[in-house]
């Protein structure tokens, strides 16, 4: 069994992990990145880089080459409620440098992220290579035992940085379980044709009994179509005409291209997860991102926090780590820094699922946009509060240690 040594190793390449390999990196700290896959081409559901995010790229020096990657902007998000349009969040009136969303394929995201962490020599990420199980010594998480496609390897750390998702391997080996707290809703992925002229770049449409959200990825909309929890196998069962029929019916525009969902192999299902650890470090170990807590698709917040999840971590963490004095307090610091914006943001998401979410699911009969809509279309300078939820954050992070890479 081969064994390499490292002051940080991170499982899981998704956005908390490559972000973190590369600030710890820039600050000069050994680190490899285990990722079990051999690329990011996959079906990602979160292709949304938020304000907060596109702010870190300039704070990092990013931004003449990430502006380079194909992309699009959006400035504002509406709801649509019997063909009416409501705008509901505007982004322009950020306190932000970047005051917009930007959609690009996650894999994008990744593959430059990994790019940029490749030009510090510090940094390692090693594909087709699955963390297996923990290696423990005097107490303490002490590494990972992983399987690569050459055998089984050892990778020693000082620190193990769990971020391998909301079905996190190393978060059970680590004897943590995380508090579930239940979602009323599951969603179904897929992509249609964008034509010229179509409407909105991003929204929501409620009609009674669907909800259908579309986001504009340029040549196509990505759309997410919620059913009630357990609602995927009732509604296939009705046969994919009746779905197509339902799709063009709360988004009249698309009525001629439902044909492009050629079958059931199209339609991606996301089962709903809103759950969090009570404690998420043990010393040598610390979750973060989906491993620390699984968040709803409303709003589309759960790159965003992982990202931000990244940033603090590296912040907090690498001056002990380089000084070798890393204790189980330092990471504590980060879960008391990292808690509490993850607890407003899952209440909200769940108060948007039960009022708002699931009385449209439940309804049978056409019904007026709720009074929060109404009002946000009314008075446009409230519509940088569901901005600023979105696009920043409870507690944006910012980079604060220095580059020594």
């Amino acid at each position: 069994m081969d064994t390499v040594t490292t002051r940080l190793c991170i499982v899981g390449g998704g956005p908390a992990g490559m972000m973190a390999g590369l600030l710890f990196a820039r600050a000069g700290l050994d680190v490899i990145v285990l990722e079990k896959h051999a690329d990011f081409l996959r079906d990602f559901r979160g292709d949304t880089i938020h304000p907060s995010t596109l702010d870190l790229m300039d704070e990092l020096g990013f931004s003449e080459r990430f502006r380079a990657l194909p992309q699009r902007r959006v400035e504002n998000f509406s709801g649509v409620v019997d063909g009416r349009s409501y705008r509901v969040a505007d982004f322009s009136r950020l306190p932000t440098r970047n005051r917009f969303l930007s959609f690009m394929p996650q894999w994008d995201f990744l593959d430059f992220l990994a790019g940029e962490a490749a030009r510090y020599p510090a940094f390692r990420l090693i594909r087709r290579t699955e963390a297996q199980d923990l290696l423990e010594a005097e107490g303490r998480v002490a590494g990972v035992r992983a399987a690569g496609p050459d055998g089984s390897v050892e990778v020693r750390s000082d620190l193990v940085l769990c971020a391998d998702g909301r079905h996190s391997r190393m978060r059970a080996r680590a004897g943590f379980a995380p508090r579930a707290f239940g979602a009323p809703i599951d969603v179904l992925w897929f992509r249609l044709p964008r034509r010229d002229g179509d409407p909105e770049a991003a929204a929501g449409r409620f009609g009674p009994g669907r909800i259908l959200i579309t986001l504009d990825r340029g040549d196509a909309w990505q759309c997410a179509y919620v059913v009630p929890k357990g609602g995927d196998a009732a509604l296939r069962a009705k046969g994919l005409p009746a779905f197509r029929a339902a799709v063009a019916q709360i988004a009249p525009f698309l009525a001629d291209r439902t044909e492009a969902i050629a079958d059931w192999d199209d339609v991606k299902l996301l089962t709903v997860t809103v759950d969090r650890l009570e404690r998420w470090h043990r010393p040598g170990l610390l979750c973060i991102g989906d491993a620390a807590h699984a968040m709803s698709p409303v709003g589309g917040v759960g790159i965003n926090l992982a990202i931000q999840d990244a940033v603090a971590t590296a912040n907090l963490l690498a001056e002990p780590l380089r000084a070798g004095r890393l204790v189980e307090a330092d990471l504590a610091r980060v879960q008391a820094r990292r808690m509490f914006p993850v607890r407003v943001t899952q209440a909200l998401q769940r108060v948007i699922q039960s009022r708002v979410i699931a009385t449209s699911l439940a309804a049978d009969a056409p019904f007026r946009a709720p009074m929060a809509l109404r009002l946000l279309d009314a008075l446009p300078r409230l519509q940088v509060l569901p901005a600023r939820m979105i696009g920043m954050g409870v507690r944006p992070e910012h980079v604060r240690m220095p580059a020594r890479a």
